[in-house]
């Protein structure tokens, strides 16, 4: 149906400064003896998590505050007013929805016609919470892949959420899985339909004279052609990779006349890939930079962005050049779009008519209309409500239909169908407000890096708040992987967070993709430091304003903005009193040893290189825990089928806490994949847990 992209102050002395302090890794704590807790399902660890857990919840679920929270939480999980959101396939909107019905959720469609219309009709094709009971299985959607002009498609199912999934042919006509059809067993696999009767497969195909197919990372690196009525062993081999490299995948794009180019995308780093046609008789490479991302295909065609300056055309563009030149070392391409300084691209989606890019400008959403007729191109703003984000909701490089979401902090998602050949936007359905905005205003300001870079942050207080530095708010960021943190309506914290009296505040520090690949490039590898002074810089800033004080201040952050908050737990801790720490990395001196962590060299830098070793050793949140007096009381929450960042991080750092004597709370889910849950409720109660832990730090 598409390819999937590769790969979630307290006084003047603090104000005062500006410069970090982070720690030295001459104290480094030089042996680890909580390594037994890296045993994802010993049973050691499960006993100690269970004793945490027990511990943590005791206090958080006998608040008063919790069943309240719970009940709103849950309500908001299965509520059906939101927006079914998908994709477009063979006449079709596909989407895939959860309630309380449905909590594992069920894949649905109905005519784009009539989706168009604002009032769907589904049909329900797909029902995951049906076959985990007939299966008994605890299964998670992870995505589907139908091969276009066929009811065919590849259901991928994983255990408890998991990033490892197994693939099973399902037939849409049937509603049923194919009898003695495609299966791919367990693993980090990519698949990709190259006709009805044949795949391609990257997968773990076990040892080959004496090693692995999987590469350091845990991702395949070999990619084979499989045959209908054959055994997967008998798959032949189409390319290879390197056991260094993060992974092998495949996929195909699809041009506006229905032509399908199946590709291999070679990713040596994180952020470094080569792409490789793959259909003639040998591999052909692709030309374009290491760093840049291929976005499809558009009347013969290629379609890229660029992370980085290439052939003279900037960092940051959209560039298109003839498929036809795909193997020439210096391809006529043409610059579509180059943003400013200040300007970034988010998104970019095909259709039969036009080339249309969701993008920020100040981390303000905008749509443009790109398209060619008469040999030249043309570019148009689809005009949209401004100040909030635009994202796009399905499209189809054979299809001229398109849609688009519009939202912003106080303001629910509506949908818009782009007409007239994607050159204006038609509202048609908005989502009922799911809580009261209008005590609330959005503002943004900036807040002064220490190296004078200008950092913006949104506020979303109550008109009416009082400036008095007793506000308690909440203080989320990311930081890194090129990830964008920009304006979105959010049920879930305006009915337990700003209705019962918080603040809320996402920065968008370095490290992000807020302003293109520059900004995020600014923190890589030994100058992450400068995302961790952003954050700090916009702490200063909260309390300058007297927004807020450290004593109603608290931060959150997951996966890689869970070794944010380890680091700012580390190095500011006086500016903080609470600290949401999600799914979080935390060793840093061992994260490329542990699950996917080697394939996030490219981000962090490598323990086994000694300029950067001596880096991470600075920042490295585990090794640098210290027992000091003004260290706030975290809750560390991860799960146990998290095989992305493995769980060791954050089991080890309580751990560790405890043998410094330091309050900690945590809460590991047994399911739940990189989420931390496995269902709807599972997520709104680990969402109830965390503001109820935020109300007893900050509104106490």
């Amino acid at each position: 149906m598409r390819l999937a992209a590769l790969a979630a102050g307290f006084g003047a002395l603090i104000l005062a400064s500006c410069a970090t302090t982070p720690t030295t890794g001459s104290a480094l704590m030089t042996e680890d003896p909580y390594l037994w807790l890296e045993e994802v399902e010993g049973e050691r660890a499960l006993t100690w998590v269970r004793e945490q857990n027990a511990r943590s919840l005791a206090q958080l679920e006998r608040d008063p505050r919790f069943a309240s929270l719970h009940a709103d939480a849950i309500a908001l999980a299965n509520s059906r007013d939101r927006l079914p959101t998908g994709g477009i396939h063979e006449g079709y909107y596909y989407n895939f929805w959860q309630d309380e019905t449905h909590v594992r959720g069920i894949y649905r469609r109905t005519p784009i016609a009539q989706f168009s219309s604002g009032n769907p009709v589904w049909e329900i094709v797909l029902d995951i919470d049906a076959i985990a009971a007939a299966e008994n299985a605890n299964w998670v959607f992870k995505g589907i892949d139908c091969l276009e002009g066929t009811t065919r498609c590849m259901v991928s199912l994983s255990d408890g959420g998991k990033d490892a999934s197994t693939y099973r042919e399902y037939d849409l006509a049937t509603r049923s899985f194919v009898a003695n059809g495609f299966v791919v067993p367990e693993a980090k696999s990519g698949v990709a339909w190259l006709d009805q009767n044949t795949l391609l497969v990257a997968t773990d195909w076990g040892q080959e004279n004496g090693a692995s197919t999987m590469t350091e990372s845990g991702y395949p690196f070999v990619l084979k052609r499989w045959t209908r009525g054959t055994p997967l062993e008998s798959a032949t081999e189409v390319i290879r990779g390197q056991a260094s490299d993060v992974g092998l995948f495949a996929g195909v794009y699809q041009d506006t006349d229905g032509r399908r180019v199946p590709i291999a995308i070679e990713a040596n780093t994180f952020f470094e890939s080569v792409n490789w046609r793959i259909d003639g008789a040998a591999p052909q490479r692709i030309s374009l930079p290491e760093k840049s991302s291929i976005q499809g295909l558009y009347q013969g065609y290629l379609i890229a962005t660029l992370q980085e300056a290439w052939l003279g055309h900037p960092q940051g563009a959209l560039i298109a050049y003839p498929l036809s030149e795909s193997g020439s070392a210096t391809p006529q391409a043409t610059v579509l779009f180059a943003p400013n300084a200040r300007q970034s691209i988010e998104g970019v989606s095909i259709t039969r008519d036009a080339i249309l890019v969701a993008g920020y400008e100040n981390v303000r959403g905008r749509l443009l209309r790109i398209a060619r007729a008469g040999g030249q191109w043309a570019t148009t703003t689809i005009a949209l409500p401004e100040n909030g984000s635009v994202t796009m909701a399905g499209s189809s490089p054979t299809d001229s239909a398109a849609f688009a979401v519009f939202e912003d902090f106080l303001t629910p998602d509506t949908l818009y169908a782009l007409e007239q050949n994607a050159t204006r936007a038609r509202a048609i359905r908005a989502l009922p407000a799911q809580f009261d905005a209008s005590p609330y205003v959005t503002e943004q300001f900036e807040a002064l890096s220490a190296d004078g870079t200008r950092v913006p942050y949104f506020v979303l207080r109550r008109r009416d708040m009082a400036f008095n530095g007793e506000n308690p708010t909440l203080l989320y960021a990311y930081g890194g992987f090129q990830v964008s943190m920009t304006p979105g309506y959010s049920p879930n914290l305006g009915k337990l967070w700003l209705d019962r009296g918080g603040v809320y505040v996402i920065a968008n520090i370095r490290g992000g993709g807020e302003f293109g690949p520059a900004w995020h490039q600014a923190g890589l590898r030994t100058n992450r430091q400068v995302i961790y002074d952003d954050f700090y810089a916009v702490e200063r800033d909260l309390v300058e304003r007297r927004i807020t004080s450290p004593r109603r201040l608290g931060i959150m952050g997951g996966s890689n903005g869970g070794l944010l908050m380890g680091v700012m737990l580390n190095q500011h801790p006086e500016m903080i009193n609470a600290a949401v720490v999600q799914v979080p990395l935390l060793d840093m001196l061992r994260y490329d040893q542990l699950l996917a962590g080697a394939s996030w060299v490219d981000e962090y830098g490598s323990p086994s290189n000694p300029e950067e070793r001596a880096f991470l050793e600075t920042i490295t949140p585990y090794q640098n825990l210290r027992a000091r007096d003004d260290f706030p009381v975290p809750f560390v929450v991860t799960s146990t089928k998290d095989d992305r960042v493995h769980p060791g991080h954050a089991r080890k750092y309580v751990a560790r806490m405890m043998e410094l004597g330091m309050p900690v709370l945590y809460f590991e889910n047994i399911d739940g994949g990189h989420s931390a849950a496995a269902n709807l409720n599972e997520a709104a109660r680990r969402r109830a847990l965390e503001y109820t832990y935020l109300m007893q730090r900050l509104m106490d």
